[in-house]
């Protein structure tokens, strides 16, 4: 049987061995490495003295599973046969070749395990500074608002404000108001030009043709969601034999280790992220690139649940589309949706952003901010742009932005990823807080030489980019300016004085309500949801808790612009998926 299935999905036979648990990878080897005549190596007390290369050039070997030790005096080749590639050492074997004398095999986790114990330096480089050094621009490491600039310019707002208030008032809420206008406007274009998007019957890849997929997780204290995400990963519709699994753990955090022990051996790889500052997600993420061996990877998060044939489908887009299509966006719901209002609020928020306008904008070939899981790379193309920034908190937004600045594209799939959303308010508002910050992170960074980054955007990415990562947080920033005006103005008597500006103010408040809803029902309706639809009135509420979000976003940004306050996971007690509410997405 195992050799039936190997042959129709175009592996060895001990692939599909070790993938059904029959046999562990250790002892195949050990066992091929006897009946070879090939001396199998444990690693047990090797140095760093026995590897010639830099440290640089020893990862970069163990990304590849070929690692030099100097063994006795003589000089040997270390072979961890990487998922297909067994046949292939077999074969060399069989031919005779000279290069045998000076083969020994190993398993990939003894492999690695020793580039990570003797190149923690190098590793943490890379995971740190990877980006820093190569594009020291598009990194956010350094990146601190210039306190005495902001100071000179509240000064200069406040004399003006002083010596000409009405004029004052009149100019900057004009401003403001058609930016926050602009921002409402591109929402109410995504959510027109989604219908424009052809759908193209699709061609299922026989599983011979399929290539190797890496799907990477980042894990820190999540003890709860490791049961949920390894049942997850093990329901996608993607060959086994095929499918290298990546969990970036922190080295420190026992609880979750102890939880993945008890998990199928052998399923998942795990590698340490190193223990240097920034403490965050793109650097576990970054620490697990170098050991990614899949033409393609996917990033999720420990509590998503992705559906089962999404690899499969984003790999469809890959091949139908050019090498220039270098990332795929699925599209994320929430899962616990009744646990209150705020996670249905959450609901229509996602139907509105992942179902509505990102397919929208994708119709015309902007760039996108990325969600923060179920993103689907070109392997080569994500080493290529530096990978994830860890001085970003918001590396999925920034990421985005990158590959546009590189000349790449970005597609969204109608294929959804079940997440938990926060039900209470502070948990809420933590998250909300490091968006707004990463955002904020990401607009600067790009904005460092505006001139470069319309010439790399063209005035459209341009102009989206302004509008949907800057905008963002502005719009948010300037709500609550809108409503303590409007407040001030009624309180204090002056509508007729300042009839214009109220109304211009209510009517931009309106507008901004007004597409918020429409986008997040047509969204809704989409999901087959609308019995959610009631929350949407709350959008006034809902907004003046993101302008208080943005806001406690600039003092962060200031005071601890690295800080990440992490989201917990595994408090949902509700869950679509578990009551069986799956449906597919209503046609357009």
């Amino acid at each position: 049987m195992a050799e039936l299935r190997a042959a129709e999905i175009g592996v060895g036979a001990e692939r599909v061995l070790i993938a059904e648990g029959a046999i562990t990878e250790e002892r195949y080897l050990r066992a091929l490495s006897i009946w070879h005549g090939l001396p199998f190596e444990p690693f047990d007390g090797r140095t760093r003295r026995d590897c010639p290369l830099p440290d640089e050039r020893m990862v970069e070997a163990a990304t590849s599973g070929m690692l030099p030790l100097t063994i006795g005096g003589d000089p040997k080749v270390i072979v961890a046969p990487l998922l297909s590639d067994t046949r292939r050492l077999i074969r060399l074997v069989a031919s005779g070749s000279e290069l045998t004398q000076r083969i020994r095999i190993t398993t990939a986790a003894r492999m690695r395990h020793f580039v990570v114990q003797h190149g923690a330096d190098e590793m943490e480089r890379r995971a740190v500074d990877a980006l820093r050094s190569r594009r020291p621009d598009l990194s956010a490491a350094g990146l601190r608002p210039n306190l005495l600039a902001l100071v000179v310019l509240a000064g200069a707002a406040a004399l003006a404000a002083w010596t000409a208030p009405d004029t004052t008032m009149m100019v900057t809420e004009v401003a403001l108001g058609l930016v926050f206008v602009a921002w409402t406007a591109l929402r109410l274009l995504g959510a027109l030009s989604e219908r424009l998007v052809r759908q193209h019957p699709r061609v299922v890849t026989p599983d011979h043709a399929l290539p190797i997929y890496t799907v990477v997780a980042a894990l820190y204290r999540e003890t709860a969601a490791v049961e949920g995400l390894m049942r997850a990963l093990d329901r996608l519709d993607y060959p086994k034999e095929k499918l290298q699994a990546i969990l970036a753990v922190e080295p420190d955090d026992e609880a979750t280790l102890d939880a993945l022990k008890q998990c199928k051996p052998g399923a998942f790889e795990i590698v340490f992220s190193p223990k240097g500052e920034p403490r965050t997600k793109p650097k576990a993420l970054n620490a697990a690139l170098p050991f990614v061996r899949g033409r393609f990877v996917a990033v999720y998060d420990a509590e998503d649940r992705p559906d089962p044939d999404q690899l499969r489908l984003a790999y469809e887009s890959f091949a139908a589309n050019d090498a220039r299509l270098a990332c795929i966006q699925a599209r994320l719901t929430i899962d616990n949706t009744s646990d209150s209002w705020l996670t249905r609020m959450f609901t229509a928020e996602y139907a509105g952003l992942f179902d509505v306008l990102l397919p929208g904008l994708a119709r015309w070939l902007t760039p996108l901010p990325l969600g923060g899981s179920s993103n689907h790379f070109r392997t080569d193309v994500l080493r290529e742009v530096g990978a994830w920034d860890p001085f970003n908190v918001t590396e999925d937004a920034d990421l985005g932005m990158r590959l546009a600045r590189f000349g790449y594209r970005t597609a969204v799939i109608a294929s959804t990823t079940y997440e938990e959303a926060p039900a209470r308010f502070r948990s809420w508002l933590r998250q909300r807080t490091r968006w707004n910050k990463g955002w904020l992170q990401t607009w600067l960074v790009h904005m460092r030489s505006p001139a470069r980054l319309m010439r790399e955007m063209g005035p459209t990415g341009f102009t989206v980019f302004q509008l949907l990562v800057g905008g963002t947080v502005l719009a948010a920033l300037v709500h609550l300016l809108f409503i303590i005006q409007l407040i001030w103005t009624l309180a204090t008597g002056s509508t007729e004085a300042n009839a214009g500006m109220l109304a211009f103010s209510m009517a931009s408040l309106a507008a901004g309500y007004s597409i918020s809803m429409i986008v997040g029902a047509i969204g809704l309706w989409r999901r087959r949801l609308m019995g959610c639809a009631w929350v949407l009135a709350l959008m006034p509420i809902y907004w003046l808790m993101l302008s208080l979000a943005a806001w406690r976003a600039v003092a962060q940004l200031m005071f601890d612009p690295y800080g990440w306050e992490k989201t917990e996971h595994g408090l949902a007690k509700t869950s679509r998926l578990s009551a069986h509410e799956t449906v597919p997405l209503s046609p357009d």
